[in-house]
């Protein structure tokens, strides 16, 4: 229910002009103007801000409120009321704004259909860095004049000086692909001169080339820069080998992701080997990391020669689909890094052929910290889960279990449900369909083969019957789901 604050400060937004208003007013006007949709009056207020920082997200509230309210035209209101501080203080000398930080990190991607008029990460990205280039170039074109303006009057071949506006820092979190490339490059060149300063706190950037990265990373405020992730690129050995030295000029990077960089070292050749050592060697100059996702890299046996040199355990690790075999698991059990993770992705092996009882051993020395555990489509049907389900009692601090796209039946799900109901932390579950939920049908073509569907109504009826025994034991809290994409996953830095 809004309190009488928020629905008071809906009715002021309602009408514009605002009238004079005290400084403790403005964050909740801001938020009622931006949940209501009114661009104009967030313009106003942005003008006026009485304080020195403006935070997006802890102003408006939770992602998912953000998430539900995704006005493009609202978050572009912002922006260009910055803008147009900014230009106000080129051209006036003597006006000075309070605002010197806006921080729009964290905003959620808006394209979930939910919102036709919701503003992507990535679009957002252009948005600001648009912005810096505009008010950069708005900034030298004052300058010129001005300076032309001198001479006319003097003849002097020296202007005399102009007064720089104190400038505004944007810290955001900036997405980055071929498309988007070339605006942000000229943004992030900006930075050191400009009166619009994009800080960057995570920076995910794909389809790009390896000296497009460096060209990025080298123009980003190393203090800021807390996760780099580099998916779909296509690096390989090499093309990382020429990056991650990059990586060390950031003192707070925590989380460095390589997903799909078609990394394969599976066969073992004295090219790939040195392509290994250095590929260690460099991850081991990220002192602060506690994230790595390499996930569908073909690692099988070199686990233990990637992580050889890093300085600190890993609190979150992500393998999913890297073909390990179980030499790889061995290490991690034995490792440093089992008992401090809090977050494991193993998706996409197959549990069924000798590699159960190496996941049962790391799930024991990871079991005191364990907060996430993936294990999606890995072959696992009801005798494996079985034997993992003791471990995984023993995981008093998990959060989420990923169980989707395994052959398990609805007798072993119950068996799963009501033993994990005594784990206080557990919040998601998302489940496979149970195998009792399939049925055959021919195929739309002619032919002799039959195919197996999912059987709604019994896939109702299987999930009607998790509800209840949820319900039965007090549990309405835990959410049991065979919808992978339904719920956000928890983030490293949520955890």
């Amino acid at each position: 229910m809004d309190s009488l604050l928020f629905l008071s400060a809906r009715r002021v937004v309602a009408q514009r002009p605002l009238p004079a208003l005290p400084a403790d007013l403005y964050p909740v006007l801001f938020q009622a103007a931006f949940l209501d949709g009114r661009p104009l009056i967030l313009r106003d207020l942005v003008a006026a801000w009485p304080f020195p920082v403006l935070h997006f997200q802890r102003l408006v509230g939770h992602r998912e409120l953000l998430r539900d309210h995704p006005c493009k035209l609202c978050v572009q209101a912002v922006i260009q009321a910055v803008v147009a501080q900014l230009r106000r203080e080129l051209e006036e000398p003597g006006h000075r704004s309070s605002l010197r930080v806006l921080d729009m990190t964290g905003l959620p991607d808006s394209t979930s259909g939910r919102t036709p008029d919701g503003m992507s990460v990535w679009s957002g990205t252009v948005a600001l860095a648009k912005a810096c280039v505009e008010v950069s170039k708005h900034q030298r074109e004052f300058q010129r004049r001005r300076s032309k303006r001198h001479k006319g009057r003097s003849g002097a071949a020296t202007a005399a000086a102009t007064p720089s506006p104190l400038g505004v820092d944007i810290h955001a979190d900036l997405f980055v692909n071929g498309t988007s490339y070339g605006i942000l490059r000229d943004a992030l060149q900006t930075r050191a001169a400009g009166p619009l300063r994009l800080k960057c706190r995570e920076l995910q950037a794909e389809e790009l080339s390896a000296s497009g990265i460096v060209t990025l990373l080298e123009s980003l405020d190393p203090s800021c820069v807390r996760r780099v992730d580099l998916r779909f690129n296509n690096l390989g050995l090499t093309g990382l080998s020429v990056i991650l030295p990059h990586l060390s000029r950031f003192p707070e990077l925590r989380s460095l992701k390589l997903q799909y960089s078609n990394v394969d070292v599976r066969r073992l050749t004295p090219e790939s080997a040195v392509g290994i050592r250095c590929l260690a060697g460099q991850l081991g100059m990220l002192p602060s990391l506690q994230e790595l996702n390499l996930g569908s890299s073909r690692l099988s046996g070199n686990l233990r020669q990637i992580l050889c040199d890093l300085q600190a355990p890993l609190e979150s690790l992500e393998l999913a689909f890297c073909s390990l075999v179980p030499a790889d698991f061995a290490f991690l059990s034995q490792s440093f890094h089992a008992p401090a993770l809090k977050r494991l992705d193993l998706s996409g092996h197959d549990f069924s052929q000798g590699l159960l009882e190496p996941l049962r051993l790391l799930l024991e020395e990871t079991s005191a910290s364990l907060l996430h555990l993936d294990l999606m489509e890995c072959h696992m049907a009801d005798s494996h889960l079985a034997t993992l389900l003791p471990t995984l009692r023993r995981c008093s601090r998990l959060r989420f279990l990923g169980l989707h796209g395994n052959s398990l039946s609805m007798a072993a799900l119950k068996d799963l449900l009501q033993k994990t109901l005594e784990l206080p932390n557990l919040h998601l579950v998302v489940y496979p369909y149970p195998m009792d939920c399939y049925k055959l049908e021919p195929p739309a073509e002619s032919g002799w083969n039959f195919e197996e569907i999912v059987d709604e109504e019994l896939l109702a009826a299987a999930k009607a019957e998790f509800t209840q025994i949820l319900a039965n034991s007090r549990r309405t809290d835990l959410v049991w789901t065979y919808n992978p994409y339904g719920h956000r996953a928890l983030d490293y830095f949520s955890l």
